[in-house]
């Protein structure tokens, strides 16, 4: 019998290491010859999909003429029904990582500036999250059968009243884990945005490799990014590497596949536990309304739970939900955070791998700005080391570089960089102990959702969230008091310098807030970028990824650990609450 192998998969083959010992599979021939690296069809390890029903908005939206004097309308979506106590404030900004994408006005602490006359950048490093999508595979099953419940009930003669009646001619229709349309149009919008503020960086007539994963949504993401950045011939402008996402393949853009402890250890009843007690705090109020319009149903705290998911979900899809304006600003708030809780847990610096899960990306970048090889040795990292020391597929001289991410490696990164700003997540006592969960009061304002801490999920990764990393070359320091109506920006008889520029979602992070004795402050929140990598070429022995990824060790409790790495071996517990 004989045994084909296409040029597709040998080259995705050999395109992502098994594990962490970087080696071919066994029983696959090398080939003789150069893979195609960038070829992307026919698709492969796309993951399961699956498309929903075309949205009628036209006939569908009971407001679709929303004052827009007092709501932000996301241009199709109808995001303008009243709700209960948002006083001009808009849902869709609090519904974690399923917020439409927006930039936040009041950004993360510091003023906007603008580059002084005679600096230049020289480099612009794009980490972006996939656009709108369905509902996962585990997600959709869930509100499917969800759905299904509400069928039967209504058919052995359940009835909803007032706000919930329209269950009686609502179904689910929504498909599962791809792009939707407004998905799409996401990515293509941040593609042409992107290149309004960087094309220049661009040097035409050459190729520059971009990077995503072979999972549907994250490969047509990159597609349509970059039809928005360079057309619709944008295979003539960029190689597309899809590096395989599934379980023991490394690559930095999905790294937990690549992370044991990540797959094996029960991080689900890590974050799970505190996740209920904050969904039966925050929706108990509610839960006991709904319930009092529904007859022969018994409506749960899940239930409430879930008809949040489908506001987003169905917004994003179809572009009206009736399910968002069950529930009052003040609870729309407290589901934001409920993502708060679960990205913390599993990304950030309460997850003991935070910082494993996003240094290999760390250390991309490191090898990229410097313009050197990739150096991190495969053990200790999830580097996949085939591509990574193959200067075809990973080259460190392009003055632009396009990576295409899931939400949780965003986050991660940012731990991994070390951006202690983004470690504040208020934790009530509650959530953390075996205390009865009181109930939220007048008396008890510490309950109420958290409202200005600095890790809010629906800030940092919305739908088609990015991450812009400028280098900027100076002809002289730039004055770290500089104001919007400075004259003269330069401080006089300095030398020629570089700085580095945060940019999550469109508005500056300030380093100085995260490295205080490296980074001093500036009004523009920059840094010099010869301090910056200095602190980051300690990132990789912070990060502790053999400890955190094959060691042994306790997982603890959720608000143990503060700074993204695992209680060690003598039970101490780095940045972990006290």
């Amino acid at each position: 019998m004989t045994t084909t192998i296409t040029w597709l998969g040998l080259s995705l083959l050999a395109a992502s290491c098994v594990a962490a010992n970087d080696q071919y599979v066994m029983g696959v021939p090398t080939p003789t010859t150069e893979p195609d690296w960038f070829k992307t069809r026919p698709q492969s390890f796309q993951g399961y999909t699956a498309t929903g029903a075309a949205p009628f908005l036209a006939q569908t939206n009971p407001a679709p003429f929303g004052d827009p004097a007092t709501y932000t309308v996301n241009d199709p979506l109808e995001t303008s029904q009243p709700i209960h106590g948002a006083k001009d404030r808009n849902i869709f900004h609090h519904m974690g990582n399923l917020s439409p994408y927006y930039p936040r006005a009041d950004g993360f602490g510091v003023d906007e500036y603008a580059r002084p006359k005679g600096s230049n950048i020289t480099q612009m490093h794009l980490l972006h999250r996939h656009g709108s999508r369905y509902p996962s595979k585990e997600e959709s099953d869930r509100l499917a059968d969800w759905a299904k419940n509400f069928a039967n009930a209504i058919a052995h003669g359940a009835v909803f009243n007032d706000e919930l009646s329209f269950l009686h001619d609502w179904s689910y229709t929504l498909g599962v884990a791809i792009l939707t349309t407004r998905g799409r149009q996401d990515l293509f919008d941040s593609g042409v945005l992107n290149f309004f503020n960087y094309g220049h960086l661009y040097t035409e007539g050459t190729k520059i490799v971009a990077r995503t994963t072979t999972q549907d949504r994250m490969l047509k993401s990159a597609e349509n990014f970059l039809s928005g950045f360079f057309h619709l011939d944008w295979d003539q402008h960029v190689n597309l590497l899809a590096m395989i996402e599934e379980k023991n393949y490394n690559t930095s853009l999905q790294s937990i596949n690549a992370c044991p402890n990540a797959m094996h250890m029960s991080f689900g009843d890590y974050v799970d536990v505190p996740l209920k007690k904050w969904k039966n705090h925050y929706l108990s109020h509610r839960t006991k309304h709904l319930n009092h319009l529904s007859h022969k149903y018994t409506w749960t705290i899940n239930d409430s739970f879930n008809a949040q998911a489908l506001c987003a979900y169905e917004t994003v899809a179809l572009g009206y939900s009736p399910f968002c304006a069950l529930f009052a600003f003040s609870e729309w708030e407290g589901f934001s955070y409920a993502y708060d809780i679960t990205f913390a847990g599993y990304s950030g610096f309460q997850c003991p791998i935070g910082r494993a899960s996003g240094i290999t990306w760390v250390e991309e970048f490191l090898a990229r700005v410097e313009n050197r090889e990739f150096t991190t040795r495969g053990s200790s990292s999830a580097a996949n080391l085939t591509l990574n020391t193959n200067p075809v597929t990973f080259p460190t001289n392009q003055s632009l570089y396009f990576d295409f991410a899931h939400d949780n490696i965003l986050i991660s990164v940012l731990t991994a960089f070390g951006f202690r700003q983004f470690a504040d997540l208020p934790i009530p006592d509650f959530l953390t102990t075996t205390t009865t969960n009181p109930s939220p009061s007048p008396q008890n304002p510490q309950f109420q959702p958290p409202r200005n801490h600095s890790f809010q999920t629906s800030k940092l990764i919305p739908f088609g969230a990015r991450l812009n990393i400028e280098i900027i070359q100076s002809p002289h320091k730039i004055h770290p008091n500089r104001t919007h109506t400075t004259n003269h920006p330069y401080l006089d008889n300095t030398p020629e310098t570089k700085y580095i520029h945060f940019l999550v979602n469109q508005r500056t992070v300030p380093l100085h807030s995260s490295f205080p004795d490296d980074c001093l402050y500036r009004s523009d929140g920059w840094c010099e970028l010869d301090a910056f990598l200095a602190v980051q070429r300690g990132s990789l022995e912070k990060a502790k990824w053999d400890y955190s990824c094959v060691g042994e060790w306790e997982l603890g409790g959720f608000g143990d650990v503060g700074d993204g790495v695992p209680i060690d071996e003598w039970g101490n517990r780095e940045g972990g609450r006290e």
